[in-house]
């Protein structure tokens, strides 16, 4: 790749890192930006794991030191997400030209459209976590087997995989949003370090460029973590909005050029 790629996948993942700490969904930018730089589908899809990874790793070290972790639970749940996002992993190594383009399109759109949602106030007097399990053993088997499904989609693809993961940990264990985020950082951190081994070993990561994006997220995110940002949720949301019509559309013309 070229200096300016690399340069402006630094870029990229600045804004990725912000918005995933702010609005959630930095891979719907990220992975677009890729193909639309001359990656291929899997290898973008691969090259993106490089910064989830060192992102998530970076995030679980925040949560623990700031006294906020469950490493049972968490661990627990993501050894369910890994056989499923190895299997994805690999399906996601083999989705070439037109229909990667469509499936990131697909993914994308709905995503926009959970977005625009109405969104529900959050409960403020959902359980939190101690060294006894808050859960029925039911809720906590649903979790379980939940998470299963969800590593097949995010070793598939990864984009939006977040929106996922907080509704099994807010609906079925409903725990509130501050340890939603703590175990959600640790699932995808765990099965994306399978994940990439998969990318990596079919040949599909250009780690240069996974560098530099990865790089470009950690300062994001801390940049956000640390910048106190009044309604910055719903300016950002507003920006991604509209970020996310012109990539779908970019996607889907592209795609079908590629098939015609």
């Amino acid at each position: 790749m070229s200096l300016f790629s690399v340069l402006f996948l630094f870029a990229v993942g600045i804004v990725a890192g912000f918005l995933n700490v702010f609005a959630g969904g930095g891979s719907l930018l990220s992975m677009p930006v890729m193909v639309f730089l001359g990656m291929p589908g899997p290898v973008a899809n691969g090259t993106n794991r490089v910064a989830i990874l060192i992102q998530n790793i970076s995030a679980t070290l925040g949560f623990f030191r700031q006294g906020l972790s469950h490493f049972r639970l968490s661990a627990s749940l993501a050894l369910c997400a890994l056989p499923g996002a190895v299997l994805g992993a690999y399906w996601g190594t083999k989705l070439e030209g037109p229909w990667f383009n469509r499936t990131l399109a697909a993914v994308m759109l709905g995503v926009l459209l959970l977005m625009w949602k109405k969104k529900k106030k959050p409960e403020d007097s959902l359980p939190t976590e101690s060294s006894e399990e808050p859960f029925g053993s039911g809720r906590i088997l649903l979790a379980h087997a939940c998470m299963v499904g969800v590593g097949l989609y995010g070793g598939f693809i990864q984009a939006g995989v977040g929106f996922l993961i907080m509704a099994v940990l807010h609906r079925v264990l409903l725990l509130d949003l501050v340890h939603v985020n703590m175990h959600k950082v640790f699932i995808i951190g765990a099965y994306t370090a399978v994940a990439l081994a998969v990318f990596a070993f079919e040949g599909r990561v250009l780690w240069g460029a996974g560098a530099a994006l990865a790089a470009g997220n950690a300062i994001g995110g801390w940049v956000a973590a640390h910048v106190a940002v009044k309604r910055g949720d719903g300016a950002i949301r507003v920006v991604l909005n509209g970020v996310l019509i012109v990539m779908v559309i970019k996607l889907l013309a592209d795609s079908f050029q590629i098939s015609g």
